[in-house]
């Protein structure tokens, strides 16, 4: 009984099998039923011509496998064939329009019109050599024919890329057709135009900080931005240029990974913060290079394994990128993000031309999108990186004057007067100027302190420092010059630089300060004045004779200015 079975169960099997097989190929149709006519998604079938060779009437009696109008075969299909069977159930007979909307990358496209088998037309496209090509609008191949109300034809489109195999088909009225070609790079030149202002930004950033990065960010941006408008037709919908005659930019294919990787080595100096990871980067960019110098002398070979090293260059950056944020580099989450979000944008890319996602403009833009995203990334680096560098040489700034500066009244320090002076004391020799050296200090200093405490001696010195920098010239130089003593280095004669004297003297009779208790505090100051002659480079020697004037102004009677003479 089992084996009775068996052999029902095996029969049917085998009747089922060679039903199937006996079943003529259903080929996916076009129905049109009314105007209009815009559609940017139908099934179609497609043939590979591994030959490269068969004849037309070859390809009609071959089998061809079902599938969208947009199709990716990869670089093993070089020429391939679509097949789109239309039919007009409408009432009224219609002129249509096939667009292959990326014929710019291709080296041939050609049409065939046929009924019932029977040739009718044909359109033969070489985009591979220059001159006027009729049928070709931008960067899309058109194919007009007319179709009867309820005529059925089949239109063959032949497709001959130079490397990957790729490509898509609508089908359009006239109207709408005239639209396809109108909008078809608008949302490539919007990317590129972005990427040109990032050059130009990068310009600017260049300017400001003359870093060896922004060069090679510069080398990058010039690179995404020829492989984006190669990518997308932007040469041949604005200059009617096609990537056969400029097939040999797709070589940036290569450059541009390479400049991000050399990127990488400058922003974050992992030659020698991190050894590991710069040997890792060192390695794919060394690959790289080969492959850039390879496809210089065969770029369509140098092209094949270009999705394998595109896949290894992001899992090595990426993980690069996680290795230094976790050292804690402050860029390096920086350009994690801006990476993900390139290859995320890839990936997305990457299923649309398999055909497992839906057509949008952001998955058949993924690449461009990606680019871009690293590229605003990258210049936000840049920028934070500049600002980080201005910070630390501000605080350099910083840190020197205060080295060079009294912490209480911020006038220059003895240290800073003494390297000042001998610098104003050579421009004064080469100009044959006159220079003249004040030295003050303050009268019973000691019995303020004394009576008011040394907070209110801090604000005498404080105010009187104030007097002397209001009375000081651009080109003087003022400090303090040790307690309650100040030296002032001035630019003109012994008789001038004593009018400054007695203005800096009166003011300070002039202060009042007020104590917490409201009690008024004056003060007085004595000052001694000395010229310093363009021959005589002794500055020593010049403010050992003012402090001897200083002296003079003391002995008669203090709150007053003195020479030597």
């Amino acid at each position: 009984m089992k084996n009775r079975v068996s052999f029902v169960l095996i029969f049917f099997l085998l009747s089922l099998t060679i039903n199937l097989q006996a079943q003529p190929a259903v080929h996916p149709s076009v129905n049109i039923k009314a105007l209009p006519v815009n559609l940017t998604q139908f099934q179609m079938s497609y043939f590979i011509d591994t030959s490269q060779e068969m004849t037309f009437e070859q390809i009609q009696k071959q089998p061809f496998i079902p599938s969208k109008n947009e199709i990716t075969l990869g670089p093993n299909a070089k020429t391939a064939w679509s097949k789109i069977i239309i039919t007009n159930d409408s009432a009224q007979a219609l002129r249509l329009f096939l667009h292959n909307s990326d014929a710019y990358h291709l080296q041939r496209v050609d049409f065939y019109e046929t009924k019932q088998g029977k040739l009718l037309n044909q359109t033969n496209i070489e985009l591979d050599k220059s001159g006027h090509k009729a049928d070709i609008f931008g960067g899309s191949a058109i194919f007009s024919f007319m179709l009867a109300a309820g005529e059925k034809k089949t239109i063959y489109s032949k497709s001959v890329t130079f490397s990957h195999q790729w490509y898509s088909l609508e089908l359009y009225d006239e109207e709408h057709s005239k639209r396809a070609l109108v909008s078809s790079s608008n949302y490539t030149a919007l990317l590129v135009g972005m990427m040109l202002a990032l050059m130009i930004y990068n310009f600017f950033l260049y300017l400001s900080a003359r870093k060896v990065e922004n060069i090679v960010y510069a080398l990058y941006l010039i690179s995404g931005t020829i492989w984006v408008a190669l990518s997308y037709g932007l040469a041949a919908n604005f200059f009617g240029i096609f990537s056969a005659e400029i097939l040999q930019f797709n070589s940036t294919l290569y450059s541009m990974p390479s400049f991000l990787i050399i990127f990488m080595m400058l922003i974050f100096g992992t030659k020698k913060r991190h050894p590991k990871e710069h040997i890792a980067l060192s390695i794919i960019l060394t690959i790289l290079a080969a492959a850039f110098i390879y496809s210089l002398f065969d770029l369509v070979s140098a092209l094949k394994p270009a999705s394998t090293l595109a896949a290894l260059m992001m899992t090595v950056t990426l993980g690069v990128s996680i290795s230094l944020w976790r050292k804690r580099d402050p860029l390096a989450k920086y350009f994690f993000l801006g990476h993900s979000m390139f290859i995320i944008f890839n990936m997305l890319a990457v299923l649309y031309y398999k055909g497992l996602t839906e057509s949008n403009q952001i998955n058949s833009h993924g690449v461009g999108i990606g680019i871009l995203l690293e590229a605003l990334m990258m210049a936000f680096i840049l920028s934070y990186r500049i600002k980080t560098l201005e910070s630390i040489k501000s605080a350099q700034v910083e840190l020197k004057k205060l080295a060079d500066t009294d912490p209480l009244t911020k006038l220059y320090n003895r240290r800073y007067f003494e390297k000042a002076s001998a610098q104003l004391i050579t421009k004064s020799q080469i100009a044959n100027a006159e220079l003249s050296v004040v030295i003050a200090d303050l009268d019973y200093f000691k019995a303020i302190n004394d009576t008011y405490g040394h907070h209110i001696g801090d604000q005498v010195i404080i105010e009187f420092a104030k007097i002397i920098t209001k009375q000081q010239r651009p080109n003087d130089i003022a400090c303090r010059y040790g307690g309650e003593e100040f030296l002032l280095l001035v630019n003109c004669n012994v008789e001038a630089a004593k009018n400054i004297a007695q203005r800096i003297r009166s003011e300070a009779e002039k202060t009042i300060i007020k104590t917490q208790k409201n009690e008024e505090i004056r003060f007085t100051v004595s000052l001694g004045v000395h010229p310093l002659s363009c021959e005589d480079d002794n500055i020593s020697e010049a403010i050992a004779l003012a402090d001897q004037a200083l002296y003079n102004a003391k002995n008669k009677g203090r709150n007053c200015v003195a020479t030597l003479s």
